[in-house]
């Protein structure tokens, strides 16, 4: 099957080259319309090597999407895009023309098309052959071609910023997607996606590597002995202790409930034997563990075998010896233990904090250039006075929203409030552009310079406030003055095309954050919300409840007998009755109740719609519906009378739960007392395997 690289690779090359056409072709009636200007034959013969150029991309995008010298013959045909521009304004009569636009948004749109390092090399020589036509070509109005420089490297400056910003929330956001909340290893998703590319390298460079599997002994009794938080400890320390035991550059994954996995590069079974000692001694007397490695290419030759022959390995571990769970010292010493720092996590707010904070930036930087204007090149000017007062103006509040941008991000009108602000702004542009003359003012590219910045900040408010900018801009040229109609067509059509490619890129990169953030946020089998995700919401609605005064209960739901139906029939039973009971509790709840799936069987239940007498007969529903298909034992905790805070409510709940359990028969009661070794088990697929064989 041929790579999907290059034919992503091909689309963008033709994508690239029919938008490098519509240029040209939006030439061609002004053209017509004017044929009896100055040059234009000429005008012509750069118009038609443009489109030449355009489609011959467009037919060869094949080719050159496979050629070693595709960057070199992008970049040809960047530097020759770059020279017709300024060809095109230089025949028409300098940088005041209506061709002279061209260059200034070709610049604006490299800069949010190109990545940094390229767009400075780009923009450097732009800024040459636009200042080329300056120096040569026809005259301009004073400051005309400062400002418009000016105001393009702050343009470009900000967008750069908020493109970098962004670009970093997303590498965030994919690492957090592949990262499990409890333990801070990887979870299955990103230890899949890491063993696939050290297999890969392993067989690029001949170098060997090893999978192990890790699978905690008797834990499901640990959970019904000691409780869920010292379940969760448990996973916590033996995710710690594997991730210090092993190689800095090891990769050590969460792969199922009580299942860890690591694959070592560039070690052979030997060296895997030794690890595989210096692990026990490690998790000894605190978690006991059965272990079972493969190694590749000597054992294995893909994933799926590495994965089978380890899984085999382990459980024959298992049956080679007596398991005992970990003695009530041990897991006291667990629990005393300082956990680990909290990974830094993307907060929801921060891609508003960073638009707001963009924004005010760019509106205190766009009236400061006019600023230089006032103050370098409008002695004399009648109303002089009048613009710098309306351009301190502009400064101030785009200064205070730059300042503000982080409580703001936090206020519930945080949108409305920007938004007026926007406008505020908006409105002071048109006066100053109508003060100074109209559509052919220096000062005319500050309603341009916030347009795309707009779109990729706020789409949906963006594009109705584009739209008045437009019409501002019109009315303007209208009823105040435009050197010609061409002239603010063509300069409006340019502002136009850039908005739309940031338009589009904006919607793209919010589609990507939803996605990973729905990822980082959400179990994949259940689509439940996973540890994380439930963490946040329950923060949210804590503090909803407590400014508001509202009812909140927690429930924490345990499935009996859950392991014997593993074992019975099977991990893929398993998945279906999990899948099954998170659609139950959600069907069985009101819409803004919260379900999440805290790990192996273990469900949460964050009830925001019932009053503290109506908690007992909604768990009991919820255990009605259940037990359909399986027994559930249900603990409640609800907010204030058994605690503030998630782990307070967490703690009750457990303890709520078990007491249910020891009360009904239907789990083992809790004790101090280390209890006697458990009957060996029988080789089954480990979790992780079965959801790979699915």
């Amino acid at each position: 099957m041929p790579s999907p690289l290059p034919h992503a690779r091909v689309r963008a090359v033709r994508n690239s080259a029919l938008r490098a056409a519509v240029v040209p072709l939006l030439c061609v009636p002004y053209l017509a319309s004017t044929w009896s200007g100055e040059h234009r034959p000429a005008m012509a013969v750069v118009v038609a090597v443009l489109l030449s150029l355009s489609l011959l991309t467009a037919a060869t995008a094949r080719l050159i999407a496979r050629s070693r010298l595709r960057r070199m013959v992008q970049l040809t045909t960047l530097v020759a895009t770059v020279e017709a521009y300024a060809a095109l304004a230089w025949l028409d009569g300098g940088v005041y023309s209506t061709m002279g636009a061209l260059l200034p948004f070709a610049v604006m749109l490299f800069a949010v098309t190109m990545p940094p390092r390229p767009f400075v090399v780009t923009g450097a020589f732009s800024a040459v052959a636009y200042w080329v036509v300056v120096l040569t070509g026809g005259p301009a109005p004073p400051g005309y071609a400062a400002i418009y420089t000016v105001g393009i490297i702050c343009v470009a400056a900000t967008c750069l910023r908020y493109a970098g910003a962004m670009a970093s929330l997303r590498r965030r956001l994919a690492e957090q997607s592949r990262i499990d909340p409890l333990t801070h290893c990887l979870n299955r998703r990103g230890f899949d996606e890491r063993l696939a590319g050290e297999l890969a390298e392993a067989a690029r460079t001949g170098d060997p590597a090893v999978l192990l599997l890790i699978d905690l002994d008797s834990f499901k009794a640990i959970n019904d002995t000691y409780g869920h938080r010292a379940g969760d400890e448990l996973l916590a320390f033996t995710g710690r202790t594997l991730i210090e035991q092993l190689r800095a550059h090891d990769a050590v994954g969460r792969v199922g409930g009580d299942e860890f996995a690591a694959v070592l590069s560039g070690i052979d079974a030997e060296g895997a034997a030794i690890v595989v000692e210096r692990l026990y001694a490690a998790l000894d007397g605190t978690a006991s563990a059965s272990i079972g490695f493969a190694c590749y290419p000597a054992e294995a030759g893909t994933a799926e075998e590495l994965k089978q022959l380890a899984d085999e390995r382990v459980y024959a571990d298992k049956a080679s010896r007596n398991r005992q769970m970990p003695g009530a010292e041990a897991v006291s010493r667990v629990l005393s233990e300082p956990s680990a720092p909290e990974r830094p996590t993307v907060s929801p707010l921060e891609r508003r904090r960073r638009a707001i904070a963009a924004g005010g930036l760019l509106g205190a930087a766009d009236p400061a250039v006019g600023m230089l204007f006032v103050l370098g090149f409008a002695a004399g000017h009648p109303h002089r006075l009048l613009l710098g007062v309306l351009m301190t103006a502009a400064i101030i509040v785009g200064v205070t929203v730059r300042l503000l941008a982080t409580p703001l991000s936090r206020h519930a009108a945080a949108g409305g409030l920007v938004m007026a602000v926007t406008v505020v702004q908006f409105a002071i542009a048109l006066t100053v552009v109508a003060l100074d003359g109209g559509a052919g003012s220096p000062l005319a590219f500050g309603l341009f310079a916030p347009m795309p910045f707009i779109v990729m900040t706020t789409p949906r408010l963006g594009r109705p406030l584009v739209a008045a900018i437009a019409l501002g801009y019109l009315g303007i040229a209208f009823f105040v003055g435009t050197p010609s109609i061409w002239f603010a067509l063509c300069h409006l059509n340019g502002a136009l095309a850039v908005t739309l490619v940031c338009a589009r890129k904006a919607e793209e990169a919010a589609r990507q954050r939803r996605r990973l953030s729905e990822l980082s946020r959400t179990d994949p089998l259940t689509s439940a919300l996973n540890r994380r995700g439930f963490t946040e919401r329950f923060a949210a609605e804590l503090s909803h409840a407590q400014r508001h005064h509202r009812a909140l209960a927690l429930l924490l739901i345990d499935l009996d007998g859950f392991k014997q139906v593993n074992d019975v029939h099977g991990h893929a039973a398993g998945d279906d009755l999990l899948v099954w009971v998170a659609t139950t509790l959600k069907e069985g709840l009101h819409s803004h109740d919260v379900v999440g799936r805290l790990g192996g069987d273990e469900f949460v239940v964050l009830l925001t719609s019932h009053d503290a007498p109506d908690v007992e007969r909604a768990a009991d529903d919820l255990r009605s519906a259940i037990e359909a298909r399986i027994g559930a034992s249900i603990g409640i905790a609800v907010l204030g009378e058994h605690g503030g805070e998630f782990d307070e409510l967490y703690a009750h709940a457990d303890a709520d739960l078990y007491d249910h359990k020891s009360a009904s028969g239907r789990g083992r009661s809790r004790r101090t007392e280390p209890p006697t070794a458990e009957p060996t088990a029988v080789c089954e697929l480990s979790e992780y395997r079965q959801a790979s064989k699915q």
